[in-house]
């Protein structure tokens, strides 16, 4: 089957704050620079028919009255898990519903920790994290990503377990593929990663959101595969939302196997009366857990593999000084320009004001402790990829 990836859709007050947020969250662009949404990790794709056609046959009955998640709805992650991530023994029950990976993190933390205690993440970090543990009263211990010499993000082992002793911490956060950094992780990273958090009884809260979105035949390994410790002191969370682009309908999931974690859990998730799934939510799942999910996946993760060459080739070509390690995963992409920054004399905010000013909305990637980093979202048509890098060569890296 056929799908449009090509296609840029008009979004202005479609409900999306990637383009809602020019003029207000950023500048509007100059004079004759349409702008070219390339910063919230939301992809300017259609999503996948089934979705919309599983939204549409439920809506057409007029009822909307309570429910609890249908037989379909655990058989379609179970089936999934199965296929994409090699997971066998998964049951309904180890399967639990989260209004999103965020509050589902918190509500780990919850379990895990008391407030004020010390969390372990990498930096970067995802800028979500920071304001759910800070607005939940965690403190965050940050250990760098260091890359190697292929320029390869790598988890730094002995400054991990360094910050634990020093810390006390109990608790961390693991993002598998990482996000900002698109780092898909391998096995052995992963074993040596759980083998320090067991040696010092850290549980883990492991956000696999972008399980889905993996470029040029990447794997991922699902941390609780690991071994049997990692699968007791493990709370994963998962969504549909990033892969198919449904963040706007609301609706994740977690696996827990350990049981007294899985009831602490659910305890924990319904104490405020609000963490109950959305109907048109659980049908979208189905749709994209669905043999048309996966075709649409499979030209999805193609298309996203292309772009991310197209652009990483071209900043290699044609932006000296700005630095990109081309992802494993996702379809975010972080820009080191701090030697550009101090060849031209600009500062990071006059380097990100120029795109802006001609359209191209990028992200400023200092909330993701990236110190003078930019975020960008590769995840649109190529055509309009194409014009955001001639905008960047002629009127902002390069101009004369």
């Amino acid at each position: 089957m056929c799908y449009d990836f090509t296609t840029m859709w008009e979004r202005r007050g479609m409900d999306a704050i990637a383009i809602d947020a020019v003029g207000k969250q950023y500048p509007q662009p100059r004079d004759g620079f349409d702008p070219i949404p390339m910063w919230v990790a939301d992809m300017n794709f259609p999503t996948c028919p089934a979705i919309t056609e599983a939204i549409v046959q439920r809506a057409q009955h007029p009822l909307f009255g309570y429910f609890t998640p249908s037989k379909s709805y655990y058989r379609a992650i179970i089936q999934w898990q199965e296929s994409h991530n090699g997971v066998t023994g998964l049951t309904p029950d180890h399967i639990g519903y989260e209004n999103g990976v965020l509050g589902g993190v918190v509500s780990a933390l919850n379990i895990f920790c008391s407030r004020g205690d010390p969390v372990l993440l990498h930096a970067p970090t995802y800028v979500g994290f920071t304001a759910a543990l800070t607005d939940n009263g965690y403190h965050m211990v940050h250990s760098p990503l260091v890359q190697d010499g292929a320029g390869i993000y790598r988890m730094d082992l002995a400054d991990m377990e360094q910050k634990i002793i020093k810390h006390r911490i109990h608790a961390a956060i693991l993002c598998s593929p990482h996000n900002p950094t698109g780092r898909v992780w391998e096995r052995w990273e992963l074993e040596q990663a759980m083998e320090l958090f067991a040696r010092y009884d850290v549980m883990v809260v492991s956000d696999e959101i972008w399980s889905d979105l993996l470029l040029d035949g990447n794997r991922h390994i699902p941390t609780q595969s690991l071994s049997e410790d990692a699968r007791q002191r493990t709370v994963a969370m998962y969504a549909p939302s990033k892969t198919f682009n449904l963040a706007g309908l609301v609706g994740s999931y977690h696996i827990i196997y350990n049981k007294t974690l899985r009831d602490r859990m659910r305890r924990e998730s319904i104490l405020s009366h609000y963490n109950n799934q959305n109907v048109l939510s659980m049908h979208a799942l189905i749709g994209a857990y669905s043999a048309q999910g996966e075709d649409w996946l499979v030209k999805l993760r193609e298309v996203l593999s292309q772009n991310v060459s197209v652009f990483c080739d071209f900043v290699h070509a044609h932006f000296d000084g700005v630095q990109v390690t081309r992802p494993q995963g996702t379809y975010m992409l972080f820009l080191n320009c701090q030697e550009w920054c101090a060849a031209h004399h600009k500062t990071l905010d006059e380097l990100l004001n120029a795109g802006w000013q001609v359209g191209v909305i990028w992200q400023d990637g200092r909330p993701f402790y990236g110190s003078c980093h930019i975020r960008v979202n590769v995840a649109l048509p190529l055509a309009r990829l194409e014009e955001a890098l001639r905008r960047l060569d002629q009127y902002v890296f390069n101009a004369g």
